[in-house]
């Protein structure tokens, strides 16, 4: 495989795009303690207030994005400092494994791992066991669903207080639902590079993109199975005004399916988890982009919680784009929606 990775050029690719995107060391924060530790041997940072105010503090698990490929605890440096300190809460900023050197389910395990690990020792970093929250954009989010889901049914743990789940990827059967036709060729995230990426994480290759992308990769009575929770008709009509075709199912290939089959699990695709389990998760927080590929992801999602009688607070930034959130105060450049987003999780986190 490694091989095939460097024929395509990707093993350069995915090295040059880490290192764009490592982020820069900052210098000590006045106002928060900060520190390198592992959980579980899972690498993470934490952050806490020094301002000791009354009683414990609230508790963030934060997962980045960056296609479960790219991203490291310095490229989320400032947005873990900024939520840490705004929301006066602890934040524990996880470095999961990432593909294609580490295929799915590392990522999740990983973030698993260090979840399990914070709930069981809250005491330590003064946080309150009722007031625990996990949160990611992007991958990250897809890894706050999973993780979210999978603590549920846990009695042996403290319950989560919430998910923040900012512009999830959550499903990866159908890359044709309005928001992939309308903003297929928009930056920071495009329609091939979300499948890619999915890919990537699942098997470490790339390889039947293309019939991922076009379909062919789900057989028809899956399709079917899935239909009532992954489909265009579930999508509020305000959003296919721009432009959408409904588009034909294509022929499905069986040989593809043997090789993406995992897609249909739950820790992979959130949004394929059976009801049974949706309605045990905690109060959701659910920020959506209108130019966003993965937009349609967080609008069925949040159907799915609100059927299942979760609470959700829904964020849409109408002039949002994919990303958006880990470009706040980056490098000099700054857009007043991501500092929007941002502050909308604050809020959220600070009404907890």
């Amino acid at each position: 495989q490694g091989r095939i990775l460097e024929k395509t050029g990707l093993c350069s690719q995915i090295t040059f795009g880490r290192y764009v995107r490592q982020g820069r060391k900052l210098g000590l924060d006045p106002k928060l303690f900060i520190q390198d530790l592992q959980f579980d041997k899972v690498p993470v940072r934490v952050y806490q207030p020094k301002a000791t105010s009354g009683g414990p503090k609230r508790g963030i698990l934060f997962f980045h994005g960056g296609g479960w490929v790219f991203g490291s605890l310095d490229t989320y440096e400032k947005v873990c400092r900024y939520l840490s300190r705004e929301s006066d809460s602890v934040v524990v900023s996880v470095q999961y494994r990432l593909a294609p050197e580490h295929k799915y389910p590392a990522a999740y395990e990983d973030c698993l791992s260090a979840t399990q690990h914070f709930l069981q020792h809250l005491q330590h970093y003064a946080v309150d066991p009722a007031r625990v929250t996990v949160c990611g954009d992007s991958a990250g989010g897809n890894l706050a669903a999973a993780v979210s889901q999978t603590l549920a049914g846990r009695s042996d743990l403290p319950r989560l207080r919430a998910q923040i789940l900012i512009y999830p990827g959550l499903q990866a059967l159908d890359f044709n639902l309005p928001s992939y036709q309308q903003n297929r060729g928009v930056p920071l995230l495009f329609r091939e590079r979300a499948a890619f990426f999915a890919l990537l994480y699942l098997n470490g290759d790339a390889l039947h993109m293309q019939e991922v992308l076009e379909g062919s990769h789900i057989p028809p009575d899956m399709r079917l199975k899935y239909r009532k929770w992954v489909s265009p008709d579930n999508i509020p009509e305000e959003f296919k005004v721009r432009g959408v075709k409904p588009l034909g199912p294509t022929d499905f290939i069986a040989e593809v399916y043997e090789t993406v089959k995992r897609f249909c699990e739950p820790n992979l695709c959130p949004l394929l988890a059976e009801d049974s389990v949706v309605h045990q998760l905690p109060e959701s927080f659910i920020l959506t982009c209108e130019y966003d590929v993965l937009r349609d992801d967080g609008l069925l999602y949040k159907k799915r919680l609100e059927d299942n009688g979760v609470p959700v607070t829904w964020y849409h930034l109408e002039d949002g784009f994919h990303g958006i959130i880990s470009l706040y105060d980056y490098c000099g450049v700054s857009f007043p929606s991501g500092k929007r987003g941002l502050d909308s999780v604050v809020n959220f986190l600070k009404s907890l």
